[in-house]
């Protein structure tokens, strides 16, 4: 069998280089917060908006939009109350959108180059405003964003906003900036592909023109619009952002965007000072010392500059878009500026690619990682019946010494929703997969806005397609309409089941944060009970956490079926807890299901009856 293993003040077994050796100054952060974050990510043009009309490709006026001023103290409230210690403002910064802001002094976006009529959150126009759309007076659409900070903090929310550092949309342009900073590209020498301060790589000679789309794709759905006219005026063109460099970009690049220069050279060479593999081992002062007399490339300090206005504004954290495609260095600069500034900044990273775990953590300085190519897509295999709960196993045991850097979560933004007929069709089938992934390591847990309530999104509203909600379109979500309740915030309109699992989620992320030992000891009971134990099979996943004298069994039935097993618990834990011989009480920490352990010659037994999608965190009593 496995032998304990330590998540979340384990030494780190391997740094950037690959090495195997301790980090004492990672470690340190490692254990510095006691705080089990729970991140709730809403998209404000979503969240309040209770206009039900949801006509596909609909306008402002047709379907309306949220606005800041709809988190008011009471839903604020509501949102902590259900467990979350942060709240991630999705599409807050000023993106480029097809709407008419002239009277403001904004520009129009180009819908041949906006995706869908709100457009995409991540074509930042402006990384020094927010979305006009957003605000009750665009005007003052930068107050009513700090007012809505200031709310949040009331209510014990710290506040995530989105940057995007590998791309910008086409038509980027600052109204907002302070004295003295200049827009990305304003100085670019746009006669050469390359220099190491252009903020954009550049097709030299040769004009942008608008994507084709084979599938008959249309801009508005083929509505009249004086500047739908497959014309862009872009000279030269530059790189998309997803790195394209044809100056047509296909319909399927991210070709509302731009990408960003960071001082890699087209060849993949770097042209920027390096790190020495000594520095995997370094805290982020160390780090920040050694940037201080550097000479980096002119977007770096863009974009540190943008980090500190909003740490300035308020602002608690920052969820940074693709980070996995700017290097690597970037992030050790960027963020031990930042974490010298205000050392408690939340720093979550969107990267794809596991075998640069390390070097984000480690090197980048990054707080926290997406866990999605691991924990998420071995727990969806299992929900949709293509997976086994060994493959979950497997993937603790891979990510043990990072594993409280790796943020968990079943729904965002770029996931299709749970209850969708594309992913499990039925939200109960979330239950088991949501207890693993807040309870299995320290990590933070993060729920999308209406996955508590068990939201489908089953419609197609335009540009966004159904499964996901969408982030394109002027649209509301049923389930979190009928929880606004003309403002109430409550659960008059809910149905039974939704109020059911909106319960779950309460007492499963209000627990998670409260609980020492789930920020303690881990050992898989997976494996043994797989060899071991009657009636236990990989639909079924087990474990236990522990911290002083609280000590935890959680259990997961991920089939639709009843399962009856007899759990097996190891000599070792039994010894680790220091339980006598004989009965021992179990109590769910979510329900009020009890059970009894015995203890015999050795072994620890507990006999379950578990229902369809069952969910226990049971607490051993002496």
């Amino acid at each position: 069998m496995k032998k304990f293993q330590t998540l979340f003040a384990a030494a780190l077994l391997a740094t950037a280089s690959g090495c195997a050796e301790k980090s004492e100054q990672v470690v340190e952060a490692e254990t510095q917060s006691v705080e089990k974050p729970v991140i709730y990510q809403v998209l404000p043009r979503l969240f309040g908006n209770t206009n039900p009309t949801n006509k596909p490709w609909g306008t402002i006026e047709e379907n309306g939009v949220g606005k800041f001023n709809d988190f008011t103290p009471k839903v604020l409230q509501e949102i902590h109350d259900l467990g979350a210690t942060h709240i991630w403002y999705t599409g807050s910064l000023h993106h480029a959108l097809v709407g008419d802001y002239t009277d403001y002094g904004i520009s129009n976006d180009d819908p041949d180059v906006v995706k869908g009529r709100a457009g995409s959150p991540y074509a930042i126009k402006d990384y020094y405003s927010v979305n006009p759309d957003l605000a009750e007076n665009p005007a003052e659409r930068l107050q009513e964003f700090r007012a809505l900070i200031d709310r949040s903090h009331e209510q014990e929310l710290k506040v995530i906003i989105d940057i995007v550092p590998n791309h910008v949309a086409r038509a980027y342009q600052s109204l907002d900036k302070p004295d003295g900073v200049r827009d990305f590209g304003a100085d670019d020498d746009t006669s050469v592909t390359y220099a190491r301060d252009n903020n954009f790589y550049y097709v030299t000679g040769e004009e942008f023109r608008v994507p084709v789309s084979d599938a008959g794709y249309r801009p508005l759905n083929g509505e009249a619009n004086p500047l739908v006219d497959d014309q862009f005026a872009e000279s030269p063109a530059k790189w998309t952002g997803n790195g394209a460099r044809s100056p047509q970009p296909a319909i399927d690049d991210w070709y509302e965007t731009v990408k960003i220069n960071f001082g890699v050279r087209p060849d993949g060479s770097k042209d920027f000072p390096e790190l020495s593999a000594e520095f995997a081992q370094k805290d982020y002062a160390a780090h920040a010392a050694f940037w201080a007399d550097k000479e980096v490339p002119d977007s770096w300090q863009k974009f540190r500059d943008i980090a500190h206005y909003w740490l300035d504004f308020g602002v608690d954290g920052f969820r940074y878009d693709m980070a996995g495609m700017v290097p690597v260095e970037f992030w050790s600069y960027l963020n031990s500026s930042i974490k010298m500034k205000k050392p408690d900044t939340l720093l979550l990273a969107e990267i794809y690619t596991p075998e640069r775990y390390r070097d984000y953590i480690h090197v980048g300085k990054m707080d926290y990682l997406y866990d999605k190519v691991g924990t998420y897509d071995a727990i969806r295999a299992v929900m949709q019946g293509k997976g086994s709960t060994n493959k979950v196993a497997e993937i603790q045991a891979e990510l043990q010494d990072i594993a409280p850097h790796m943020l968990h979560f079943m729904e965002n933004h770029d996931e299709q929703r749970i209850a969708s007929p594309e992913f499990a069709g039925n939200a109960e089938a979330g239950k088991p997969a949501m207890l693993v992934s807040a309870t299995v390591t320290a990590a933070p847990t993060l729920v999308y806005f209406g996955q508590e309530l068990g939201e489908a999104a089953g419609a197609d509203a335009g540009f966004g397609k159904a499964s996901r909600t969408t982030i394109f379109d002027y649209w509301s979500v049923p389930t979190v309409r009928r929880w606004n309740n003309d403002g109430q915030w409550n659960t008059a309109q809910l149905s039974e089941d939704e109020k059911a699992l909106r319960d779950f989620y309460q007492r499963l992320l209000s627990f998670s944060t409260s609980s020492a030992a789930l920020r303690g000891e881990y050992l898989d009971l997976h494996n043994y009970n797989s060899e071991r134990a009657q009636g236990y099979d990989d639909k079924l996943f087990a474990f236990a956490r522990w911290a002083g004298d609280e000590r935890l069994l959680v259990v997961a039935n991920f089939d639709k079926e009843v399962r009856e097993v007899e759990l097996q618990l190891p000599e070792e834990l039994l010894q680790q807890w220091n339980l006598a011989e004989g009965s021992h009480t179990v109590a769910d920490q979510l329900g009020q299901t009890e059970g009894e352990l015995l203890v015999r010659d050795g072994n620890g037994k507990i006999a379950l009856q578990l229902a369809p999608f069952a969910s226990h965190i049971f607490r051993v009593n002496n």
